[in-house]
């Protein structure tokens, strides 16, 4: 009887304590391939997870080369998430080297995706191309897909509903906790896509329209009608000729635009020198594929677009 009463106690305390050990297990072990996916996790784990992004803030993820501590990062991780849609073609190498067993989560998934016209091509991003076959087995043009999805916040929406999904089902004691968290954001991010659209709306149609070297607004001009055009004759690479400047302030003219930003991953000067010879006057800086380091001006995706909206609008006034 005493060896019965002793079982029954110690089963007894042997349940109370497994619930408690469950919400103990280890963090999950999230990496990201770019900062915005990172800031979008750590809005639905919240403390539960370690995060880490491959490609850091204020770094190009269409030309990032993976090192050694990457694939050891990698080797590591529980979840791995990644854009999709061709914006991380050096991924899929990184993630075989490193052998990771990590669930794989694509969070533009469901995402109605934009197809990149030919004439967007000569910017040298090499997004991912499938090629197929018609039925007679000939090969087709491969569709070009514009991955920059999370510039349209509904986008930004589905984003955070996958991550959600695929946390709870990696980490299921916690599964309640990131479904609420993730609903929470996601209340956020719908007023400020109503925000970003309302603001912008107040210009009238014929201002909205901005000159830019980033090739990574497709997304946002769809959602919250604002026209990006290409610089005439001005490519990312080398300091403009004379005459590409005219071109540029003829297209200027032509169009009304005194809204113009420059891509300065690429080549600072070049925007000193069209400022010196044509008297444009730089836009500023648009956050596209990256957030700013922690102190700057959009360290989280929310950030991204409080920063980027009243910027453009500020530049597009003067159109």
């Amino acid at each position: 009887m005493k060896h019965l009463l002793a079982l029954c106690v110690s089963l007894a305390l042997g349940f109370a304590a497994l619930p408690a050990q469950a919400e103990e297990a280890a963090p999950l072990k999230i990496v990201t391939s770019f900062s915005i996916l990172a800031d979008m996790a750590k809005n639905v784990a919240g403390s539960r997870a370690s995060i880490t992004s491959l490609v850091g803030p204020d770094a190009d993820a269409h030309v990032f080369e993976p090192g050694p501590a990457d694939v050891a990062m990698l080797a590591e991780a529980d979840i791995l998430i990644i854009n999709g849609l061709g914006f991380e073609p050096w991924l899929v190498r990184l993630a075989a080297s490193a052998k990771s067993k990590a669930k794989f989560v694509t969070a533009s998934y469901g995402v109605k995706p934009i197809e990149l016209e030919e004439a967007h091509h000569h910017h040298g991003h090499s997004h991912g191309h499938g090629h197929g076959h018609d039925k007679d087995g000939h090969p087709t043009v491969p569709h070009d897909f514009d991955p920059h999805a999370w510039q349209d916040l509904r986008n930004g929406i589905i984003y955070v509903r996958n991550i959600a999904d695929a946390l709870a089902e990696k980490d299921p004691a916690n599964a309640t906790l990131y479904l609420a968290n993730a609903e929470s954001y996601i209340t956020e991010l719908k007023k400020l896509h109503e925000w970003a659209r309302a603001e912008i709306g107040r210009l009238p149609k014929e201002k909205r329209k901005v000159i830019t070297t980033h090739d990574a607004f497709a997304y946002f001009s769809k959602a919250y009608g604002v026209e990006f055009l290409s610089p005439a004759g001005i490519g990312t690479a080398s300091d403009p000729s004379a005459e590409a400047l005219a071109r540029l302030v003829d297209q200027m003219r032509r169009e009304n635009i005194r809204a113009i930003f420059m891509e300065n991953m690429g080549n600072p000067r070049m925007m000193e020198t069209i400022a010196r010879e044509t008297g444009i006057e730089n836009g500023g800086t648009l956050y596209s594929d990256a957030l700013s380091a922690p102190g700057g001006p959009a360290p989280t995706y929310v950030a991204m677009f409080r920063y980027n909206v009243p910027v453009l609008i500020e530049a597009m006034q003067k159109n």
